[in-house]
């Protein structure tokens, strides 16, 4: 029990990191959501985002933090 109760707060805290990150890029004007290849279809009553040029973004710079990571332990 005493490793989950780390791992949810392991999981607690990146998910603070995450929250202050998106929050500061949108002091800043950093564009997540409305980045090249971000698709919005919009009909009468459905709206439907596919936030593809995000995804690539975000996939980019966890594997690179992740590696940096790995690579120093």
């Amino acid at each position: 029990m005493i490793s989950i109760g780390k791992m949810l707060i392991t999981f607690g805290a990146v998910l603070i990191v995450l929250g202050v990150l998106m929050l500061a890029a949108g002091k800043f004007n950093i564009p997540f959501g409305n980045l090249p290849f971000d698709f919005t279809y919009h009909r009468k009553n459905v709206t439907v985002f596919a936030p593809f040029g995000t995804m690539i973004v975000v996939s980019i710079i966890l594997t690179v933090v992740i590696n940096i990571f790995t690579r120093i332990k």
